[in-house]
C-alpha cells in the first residue's frame, strides 16, 4: 500500500469541462495522481486543499505551545491541534504530492502557512545546540517529494537565467527534509502568462513528465 499526500494550494480552480482560468498546477496534481493509481491499485490519497481549508497562520500563542516543555494545557492543545493533524498526514504518506503556482517569485501564503504547521520542534526535527552551529536535524525519513508548479514566466530551471528569482522550487527544496523527504522531484508549466505556442508546449511536457515521473514511482 502506498499513502500519497496531495497539497494543492492554488487559488484557481481545476474542471476538465471548463476552459476559462483553469489552474495548471491542479491539473498536474490531478494528472500524477490519475496515473499512479492506474499502475498501483493499492493507493491510498489524503488530499488536503489549502484554498478551500486554509490554514491558520502561526502566532504568539502556537509558538508558545509548540516549545512548551512537560504536560501541555488543554489551551496549548488546542492551539497545536490543527498542527497535529497536519503532521499525522505527512508523517502516514510514503510521498507528497505539492501542486503549486508561483506567486510573486514565491509559495501561495497558504502553501507557506502549511509549512509552518507541518514542521514543527520535536514533531518533524530536533534542535540540539550539542550539534554546533547545525542544530537542527530532521526526525522523519524515507520519503518523496514531488513539486508541480506552474510559471507564468520562464527560465526559472536551475542553470537558467531567472533561477534566482525563483522563491517557490528553491525555498520548497530546502524545505523537504523537515518533511522526511530523501527525494525531490519537480516539473513545471512555464509560460503562462505569454498563452502562446512555448506555453502550451511546456504544458504538454510538464503533463508527459508529470505520467512518466508517476509510473516510475509507483514501480518502486
Amino acid at each position: 500500500m502506498k499513502n500519497i499526500l496531495y497539497i494543492s494550494s492554488s487559488a484557481r480552480k481545476y474542471s476538465e469541462t471548463s476552459s476559462q482560468h483553469q489552474s495548471i498546477s491542479r491539473m498536474l496534481g490531478e494528472q500524477f495522481l490519475t496515473k499512479f493509481s492506474s499502475c498501483i491499485h493499492e493507493v491510498e490519497i489524503t488530499h488536503r486543499d489549502l484554498s478551500v481549508k486554509q490554514p491558520a497562520f502561526i502566532d504568539e500563542a502556537f509558538i508558545a505551545a509548540a516549545f512548551a516543555k512537560g504536560v501541555l494545557s488543554e489551551e496549548q492543545r488546542l492551539v497545536l491541534a490543527e498542527s497535529d493533524e497536519i503532521i499525522k498526514e505527512v508523517t502516514n504518506a510514503d510521498i507528497i504530492v505539492i501542486a503549486s503556482p508561483m506567486y510573486n517569485y514565491g509559495m501561495p501564503a497558504v502553501l507557506k502557512a502549511w509549512f509552518d504547521l507541518a514542521i514543527r520542534v520535536n514533531k518533524t526535527f530536533s534542535f540540539d545546540l550539542a550539534r554546533g552551529d547545525k542544530p537542527l536535524e530532521p526526525i522523519l525519513s524515507g520519503k518523496t517529494l514531488v513539486l508541480l508548479a506552474s510559471w507564468g514566466e520562464f527560465a526559472f530551471k536551475k542553470g537558467e537565467s531567472q533561477y534566482h528569482l525563483n522563491h517557490l522550487s528553491s525555498h520548497i527544496e530546502q524545505l523537504a527534509p523537515y518533511l522526511g523527504a530523501e527525494t525531490f522531484y519537480e516539473i513545471a508549466s512555464e509560460y503562462q502568462e505569454f498563452g502562446d505556442d512555448r506555453h502550451k508546449r511546456s504544458k504538454q511536457r510538464a503533463i508527459d513528465d508529470v505520467h512518466k515521473l508517476a509510473q516510475i514511482l509507483s514501480a518502486k
